[in-house]
């Protein structure tokens, strides 16, 4: 089969979970055989935004973790063409006499060095400040960037594919020009869309949009049942427009043997950033270490950040030096999968408290591959995978006090730690493999040409 998988890139500016997975997917996919062309959106999926590449796991002093980029999104991926990119989108979108420019000055906008730069001011801006660039895209051809979708269509004309795959429903808007231009079927995955659109003061008009772009999708994988279920009432379809797979993570870099870290450490893996929660963690564990239940316990942060972070980050140090606790936080920089081996092997437990939680959480399959159990919300996907894999411990609601005192209860119980910590590494090891992960979505792609096939 040949498949064309397109992705949002994230510039390598942090842990972007969605990228790691997309390029992931890409060997995988190959590695069954199929014919892989990857394409990413905005931002490029690899290294090329710039940043450290060599997966470096060097605590950072001045709390500038942004400087750190992933290297782990599949090599293909990382070269990829580039479409729609960031800067000329967002600067064509704003001063539309720019659209009548010049070819070379168009492609001169979406050079590497402005790639970076707007690859480190990821995140900075707000949904707020972007809804009329993300009611474009949701139009496709309708929306200010015709050229751009030009490009896209000429490119996966060359492909020639089977399928094509969108890694994102907010991508949606170009399904529509694909399915009627190459006559195949296009695919989608949906995981955590409503977070960004819901924060729009025009959601009810994007909903809208998306509820009429769905028709152009012939399949949707939602990464979770709880999402599955979210995202059918929110498209107005029928359950049978949708089949779960679960994403899944190469567990080669995981594979070391489980450890007992003490004095205890508590990690989060994730963007740096207060939606994640990186703020109610740092409450969270002020609040157990004035417990002094667990002298010389610790905070690990990894995963990098964006400039709308940096206030953040300093004010993680600012909190824990006013309670005595400064050289208890240490924050590190490279996140590679080998730098994210290394920091799981030297934590106790992970939390990564996301505020509004998410419809899966793959950090979770990594902090349990390597033997880690987590402590999560009871929110959206969290429970789903926490139920299902034994890995870990849910609390409710999501405060710094319920954290801590979770927290502390597995703490206090190393029997039980360990238990939860062989029960998850046992299920990822065997159910949530990137290998899983890809027969799921080739069954779905198959599923997607035979449905093409019978309404022929």
């Amino acid at each position: 089969m040949r498949i064309a998988l397109i992705a949002a890139g994230s510039g390598s500016r942090f842990y972007c979970e969605n990228c790691a997975e997309d390029g992931s997917l890409a060997r995988a996919l190959r590695g069954r055989g199929h014919q892989v062309a990857s394409a990413s959106l905005y931002l490029p999926a690899g290294g090329a935004a710039g940043g450290a590449a060599d997966g470096s796991a060097d605590r950072a002093s001045d709390g500038s973790a942004d400087r750190a980029s992933d290297g782990s999104a599949d090599r293909a991926s990382a070269d990829a063409p580039l479409f729609f990119g960031a800067v000329g989108m967002y600067l064509t979108h704003r001063f539309p006499i720019l659209r009548s420019a010049p070819t070379w000055f168009l492609r001169a906008l979406d050079a590497p060095p402005l790639l970076s730069l707007a690859g480190r001011l990821s995140g900075s801006t707000r949904p707020a400040r972007l809804e009329a660039l993300t009611l474009s895209m949701l139009r496709g051809n309708e929306g200010s960037h015709s050229a751009s979708l030009d490009g896209l269509l000429r490119w996966l004309e060359s492909v020639r594919p089977d399928v094509v795959h969108l890694a994102n429903g907010l991508l949606m808007g170009v399904a529509g020009p694909i399915r009627r231009t190459l006559g195949v079927p296009v695919t989608c995955t949906l995981q955590d869309e409503d977070t960004w659109i819901d924060l729009l003061e025009i959601q009810a008009q994007a909903w809208e949009i998306l509820r009429e772009r769905a028709a152009d999708v012939a399949l949707f994988t939602p990464v979770s049942s709880s999402f599955s279920r979210l995202m059918a009432k929110r498209l107005g379809l029928a359950n049978d427009r949708f089949m779960v797979v679960s994403p899944g993570i190469d567990i080669d870099p995981f594979k070391g043997p489980m450890t007992h870290v003490d004095p205890p450490v508590i990690g989060y893996l994730s963007r740096i950033s207060e939606a994640m929660g990186a703020g109610l963690l740092a409450d969270a564990f002020i609040l157990l270490a004035q417990e002094k239940r667990f002298p010389g316990m610790s905070l690990r942060l990894m995963g990098g950040s964006t400039a709308s972070d940096a206030p953040l980050v300093r004010s993680l140090r600012r909190r824990l030096s006013r309670a005595g606790l400064r050289d208890c936080l240490e924050i590190e920089t490279g996140f590679s999968p080998r730098a994210r081996a290394r920091f799981l092997a030297g934590v106790s437990v992970l939390s990564v408290p996301v505020l509004r939680g998410e419809a899966f959480g793959t950090f979770m399959l990594e902090s349990m591959a390597a033997g880690v159990p987590v402590v999560q919300p009871r929110l959206r996907g969290f429970a789903e995978v926490v139920e299902d894999t034994g890995g870990g411990i849910l609390y409710e609601p999501n405060t710094a006090a319920a954290l801590a005192e979770a927290l502390g209860r597995l703490l206090a119980d190393p029997k039980c730690s360990r238990a939860l910590g062989w029960a998850g590494r046992h299920a990822v090891h065997e159910r949530y493999t990137t290998a899983r992960s890809a027969a799921g979505l080739e069954a779905a792609f198959e599923r997607a040409r035979q449905s093409a096939r019978n309404t022929a």
